[in-house]
């Protein structure tokens, strides 16, 4: 779902009237929402359950979808944008923390990489149904398409048990086991660390996704097909570099893969932007992104050792989970506003001056 937006802000802005860079000031908005949506819904999912609050936040966020694709003008479309960050904020945590806690503990490395693939794999879902939908219905039935899925997810959500762990925890009365305040006093280093990591991470991945799209029909002259070719195989590219990188590193090591395929990745650049033919363009796209999900892939398992691994198998409430991840969030909207300002010219000036 937030992902479709990101290939119409051309279409949008021309409905609207406005610019490119104040439509995706939109981004901004649903990211900088984000930690509300995960505090206000993890909150829920510590007293009721992960289960039918994560059913409540995807009504919610279909909702707010389908409302999208009736607004009326910028400023309407703006609101609906910053409700859909508190939607989106509250499922990631209520997800994870259901999917996690239901799994036995030897295992959770392992899924919590496969848990990561499914960003890949939205993506590519996204440019599919942007390339079948927006020919025919335009930007607004891509938000109509968008709320159907979540829509059906509903039904399976209600027959997936409880999470084991909140139901342990409520039948011995037993209150959220994390602390976050002493967790920081303890841990102060390692939660910078890791909220440094993360900050770069979404840097690198949503620097090179979020306006590519955008750029592709700007500054190259590409209709929808051929845009949606290129993002498709780039999405291909996500989904095989995040489980060939992801293998390597039980081999090579967690942090020699992230810095290999992030150098990788700068070295590319000149292929993802500049490529003379669409053939090189695609390639580039192709391994820009083998390298950038292929250095994600390997966080989950990274990211879970040591006090951080100690601190979230102890019986995780997915509001520390999410909290956790908060100084990313709002770290990166800001980085956002700043960058998606500069409208999809951004690519071209960023490395020409």
């Amino acid at each position: 779902d937030f992902f479709l937006f990101t290939f119409v802000f051309i279409p949008v802005a021309h409905d609207f009237g406005r610019t490119i860079p104040q439509v995706t000031f939109a981004i901004t908005l649903t990211l900088m929402m984000r930690p509300l949506g995960a505090f206000i819904f993890g909150w829920l999912g510590d007293r009721f359950g992960r289960r039918i609050p994560l059913m409540i936040d995807i009504v919610f966020y279909s909702l707010v979808e389908l409302l999208t694709a009736l607004a009326p003008n910028f400023g309407t479309f703006l609101l609906l944008r910053a409700l859909f960050g508190i939607g989106m904020g509250g499922e990631w945590g209520l997800g994870a923390s259901l999917a996690m806690e239901s799994l036995p503990t030897p295992a959770r490395g392992l899924f919590s990489g496969i848990l990561q693939q499914g960003y890949a794999f939205g993506y590519l879902l996204a440019a599919l149904v942007y390339w079948i939908v927006f020919p025919i219905f335009g930007w607004r039935g891509l938000f109509v398409a968008g709320a159907l899925p979540a829509l059906l997810v509903i039904y399976i959500r209600a027959h997936v048990p409880e999470s084991p762990v909140w139901e342990r925890n409520r039948a011995s009365a037993k209150g959220p086991t994390f602390d976050l305040r002493r967790f920081a006093k303890e841990h102060g280093a390692l939660l910078i660390y890791a909220a440094l990591l993360m900050t770069a991470f979404n840097y690198m991945s949503h620097g090179t996704q979020d306006l590519y799209s955008t750029f592709l029909e700007k500054q190259r002259g590409f209709g929808v097909n051929a845009k949606s070719t290129i993002t498709i195989v780039y999405a291909i590219g996500m989904i095989c570099g995040g489980t060939v990188i992801g293998f390597l590193s039980q081999r090579w090591g967690r942090r020699r893969c992230i810095i290999l395929s992030a150098l990788c990745g700068m070295l590319l650049i000149p292929a993802w932007i500049f490529a003379p033919g669409t053939t090189l363009l695609i390639a580039g796209g192709f391994l820009m992104q083998f390298m950038v999900q292929g250095a994600w892939g390997v966080v989950p398992v990274h990211l879970n050792v040591g006090a951080l691994r100690d601190a979230f198998d102890s019986g995780l409430d997915f509001r520390a989970w999410d909290n956790a991840a908060h100084c990313r969030r709002i770290s990166h909207a800001i980085h956002g506003a700043r960058r998606m300002g500069s409208g999809a010219g951004a690519f071209k000036r960023t490395f020409t001056g």
